[in-house]
């Protein structure tokens, strides 16, 4: 691993954003430019005092589990996302991997759209990113570790969740949901933390493990989704599932029809729903 380069990249990163092109409010006046390191941190998933010292040069080799959110919350394209791999001593991730590197056009999405939910997933159903409306409508997921930030993980093995579902829709959609994951599989056959996704269910959902073994293949669509806020009530949105061009992430948005009862309550949601977060 190049220390020296690697502290130097992230400095300048860093250096180069501002509140609002990262999402942040803008505070007061700065000092410096740039984004503080605790931002960044944040943003991240890291702790301050490692970033602190990945950026002093005096941290050992990060994973590519802490470069993929690092290269996220920096918002860098994908060479500069290539470069910090191999910096690292990484190979980036290459054919037949899910790619998560949230590209500047998807962050770009991300903060135009205020007014409705929004979330970003990979194929293997792990939530990238959401916009705040986003987080108020799913609720505070920072207590998750492990598998159970894996939203197939949280449904197939019955962990709390907003999402409110009839016993005939559960079963629909844990079968699209097997579906999306024997197609994903088919394009991503050399990820590895897909694969051990997919066992680790087989391993802990008897459901999971019938429906796979009946080899169903299709890919995510649109859906209706009815969420049971706290403070908000119940709210039904449409859900529909956009693909980035370029891209293995997929963009979830939540819309209601304009003037229903749904629409008044994710306004209601951006009044209230926010200050949580």
């Amino acid at each position: 691993m190049d220390d020296d380069e690697l502290a130097g990249c992230l400095r300048s990163w860093r250096d180069r954003l501002n509140p609002e092109s990262a999402g942040l409010a803008a505070g007061r006046r700065r000092r410096a430019p740039g984004l503080r390191r605790e931002e960044v941190a944040q943003l991240a998933g890291l702790s301050v005092d490692y970033l602190a010292r990945l950026e002093q040069g005096r941290a050992d080799s990060p994973s590519p589990s802490v470069l993929a959110p690092l290269a996220r919350a920096l918002r860098l394209t994908d060479d500069e996302r290539d470069h910090l791999y191999r910096l690292a001593g990484h190979l980036p991730p290459g054919t037949g991997q899910i790619d998560q590197h949230l590209t500047p056009a998807v962050h770009r999405v991300l903060d135009r759209f205020t007014d409705v939910p929004v979330f970003v997933s990979d194929p293997a159903w792990w939530i990238v990113a959401t916009n705040p409306l986003g987080a108020a409508l799913l609720g505070d997921e920072s207590h998750y570790t492990g598998l159970e930030r894996n939203v197939l993980w949280r449904f197939f093995l019955g962990l709390p969740s907003r999402v409110v579902r009839t016993a005939d829709e559960d079963a629909v959609f844990a079968a699209s949901a097997v579906g999306d994951l024997h197609d994903a599989l088919g394009r991503f056959p050399a990820d590895t933390g897909l694969r051990e996704l997919i066992a680790a269910l087989r391993a802990a959902s008897p459901q999971f493990a019938h429906l796979w073994e009946q080899r169903p293949v299709a890919k995510r669509t649109a859906e209706h989704k009815t969420f049971d806020h706290p403070a908000v009530g119940r709210i039904t949105v449409d859900c529909d599932v956009l693909t980035v061009h370029g891209s293995d992430l997929r963009i979830v948005i939540h819309t209601a029809p304009p003037g229903s009862p749904d629409a008044d309550a994710l306004a209601l949601l951006g009044a209230v729903g926010l200050q949580t977060f």
